[in-house]
């Protein structure tokens, strides 16, 4: 039999397995790859017609994304290593050049290939080969990468936060039900009016970044009259600098089950789905773990704790596009169309996956809730500092001496955070600035370190409070290198569905660029860069159609407010650093 044949028929196995199951796009292409290595020509004309997809439409949106491969990709697996901010702070020149020249013992190519942040800022310059994650200390460490463990338990520092019972072991069934988990679903089933009054006394916004009340998004979807209705989790968590979802996923699954569950009880959704990022793997296994141990005690299934009322939960696997963390994006990923962002109005919670209502929230989010309903909406809500509500969890990484997830009462200053917890800048050097929300909200400077961690304070520096990643940079860094790490992220992560956010980005990137290659000697920028910047800040700021594009600005406004000295140096042909000396483009 022909191999074209032989991928049709293998393709319409998956397909006839796997098509009747919930939002199976991506679950088919996935198993296609998993089988080929790749995703054959034969088998993408196979699922165009299967799924009733236009083959133009298909290919664009597989093509959309980083780790579907439409080549074989031979034997061997490449070299992938992380290359965003956190990682641009450990030498990554010359760690790259180290790993192409050694065979650390495993098979294979040689190639490496710099990937967008895979999630892992607390380990320095993670290495993936093949579905194994390696850690590296520093360049020098190549030769020897020890496999990376899971991300180490939230600190919280407090005796009363959400996370408290993080430390114990918790990531079994048996150890969570030990701490009271999983008993709010009867109390949701009986009343859900009571559980939604809760989560609103608590004050809860979603911690993924858009900060909407979570109560109110419940109560609007448990309004809704439809007769499937839907319960997402965004697990993509694609910000640089963020890794708390993959630590809550490692230590506590069944917290984040369990608030998926309240919410379907509350909502009258019977379907969750957690969206995962690909480069998540071991989260991938343990997770689905926890879920066939919750189904098997019949916490979740088809009678929830026996109630009578059902609840199921799968996971659909991303393919590597930031854009798919923003709602919409995730939605039509979801869908197997192209992850645009969707115009709004109408919103998820009306119009959500394949037109149903639908309740999406981050892991942090579902995590928390449980917790509140369980404990008590007011007492979360005291929590807080002054006018603020309750706790969240901030990443921090970079140039910090214990990198890692700290949980902290939102209103906490940052300084606190970062010297009194995270233990300052090693090697007695002292911090420059921060980056906020990840890389979206923009920089702090030294000068402001004292802010309150809320949002209300974020915003009035010119910044955001987003996510909750934090990445340090000490007093020896450019941040013009550091904006145009940020900004070259954002502008290769763009979707390109706005005119604004797609040359945008790439434009400011050229031009921190060209900054850098002059102070390493290159050419003079031939245009008015500092007024270009905040002409292209302006229009961003403006018109872009989603989140990415309206956050870009915050990386060179607040680069202008801080560091002015150091951008009109790189325009007069000098790094005050010295680190652009070979910043040639």
């Amino acid at each position: 039999m022909p191999l074209t044949d032989l991928q049709d028929e293998r393709t319409a196995a998956i397909i006839d397995r796997l098509e009747g199951e919930h939002a199976p796009f991506l679950s088919i292409l996935h198993e296609i790859q998993d089988h080929y290595g790749y995703l054959p020509e034969p088998a993408l004309h196979e699922v165009s017609r299967r799924l009733a997809i236009p083959l133009a439409d298909l290919y664009g949106t597989v093509t959309f994304y980083h780790y579907f491969r439409l080549e074989d990709p031979g034997p061997v697996p490449d070299i992938w290593m992380c290359e965003s901010s956190a990682c641009c702070l450990r030498g990554i020149d010359s760690l790259e050049r180290e790993l192409a020249s050694s065979r650390q013992g495993r098979p294979h190519s040689g190639r490496v290939v710099r990937i967008p942040c895979p999630g892992r800022c607390d380990i320095a310059v993670p290495i993936f080969i093949g579905e194994e994650v390696f850690a590296t200390a520093e360049p020098g460490a190549a030769g020897d990468l020890p496999v990376a463990t899971s991300a180490l338990p939230i600190e919280t520092g407090h005796e009363e936060c959400a996370f408290s019972d993080i430390r114990k072991e918790i990531a079994s069934l048996e150890g969570y039900r030990a701490v009271g988990g999983y008993s709010t679903l009867t109390r949701a089933a009986s009343d859900p009016d009571s559980a939604i009054g809760e989560l609103k006394a608590s004050g809860l916004t979603g911690r993924g970044g858009a900060g909407f009340p979570t109560g109110i998004k419940w109560e609007a979807v448990r309004n809704e009259s439809s007769d499937l209705k839907y319960i997402v989790c965004n697990a993509d968590e694609g910000e640089p600098g963020c890794f708390k979802d993959r630590c809550l996923m490692d230590h506590a699954p069944h917290q984040m089950i369990e608030g998926m569950a309240l919410a379907g009880l509350v909502t009258g959704a019977e379907i969750g789905i957690v969206y995962l990022r690909y480069e998540y793997p071991e989260t991938l296994r343990s997770l689905q773990a926890a879920i066939d141990e919750a189904v098997a005690a019949g916490v979740i299934g088809d009678d929830c704790m026996g109630t009578g009322r059902a609840f199921h939960l799968v996971i659909r696997r991303g393919a590597g596009a930031y854009i798919c963390g923003e709602e919409t994006s995730l939605l039509n990923s979801l869908e197997g169309l192209h992850p645009f962002p969707r115009d709004k109005p109408p919103f998820p919670t009306t119009h959500g996956l394949f037109g149903r209502p639908t309740v999406i929230n981050n892991v942090e989010t579902f995590a928390t809730a449980a917790v509140i309903v369980r404990r008590g909406g007011e007492w979360f809500s005291r929590l807080g500092v002054g006018e603020n509500q309750g706790t969240r969890i901030f990443s921090v990484s970079g140039d910090i001496s214990r990198p890692g997830n700290y949980e902290l009462p939102i209103g906490t200053p940052l300084s606190t955070l970062l010297n009194d917890l995270a233990g300052g800048a090693p090697g007695g050097r002292s911090i420059q600035g921060v980056t906020m929300a990840g890389i979206s909200g923009g920089f702090v400077g030294a000068e402001d370190l004292d802010v309150p961690l809320d949002s209300g304070s974020l915003a009035a520096l010119g910044g955001m409070l987003g996510a909750g990643g934090i990445i340090v940079h000490d007093d020896s860094r450019c941040m013009v290198s550091a904006a145009r790490a940020s900004m070259n992220f954002l502008a290769h992560e763009s979707c390109g569905k706005c005119f604004p956010c797609r040359i945008g980005t790439t434009r400011a990137t050229e031009i921190l660029d060209e900054m850098r290659s002059h102070a390493g000697g290159g050419p003079c920028p031939s245009r008015d860069s500092i007024g270009e910047l905040a002409d292209l800040d302006e229009v961003m700021g403006e018109a872009s159609a989603c989140g990415l594009g309206l956050a870009a600005p915050f990386v060179t406004r607040t680069l202008m407010k801080y560091w002015p000295d150091q951008v009109r140096a790189h325009l007069d042909g000098t790094c005050p650093k010295g680190t652009c000396k070979e910043a040639r483009t």
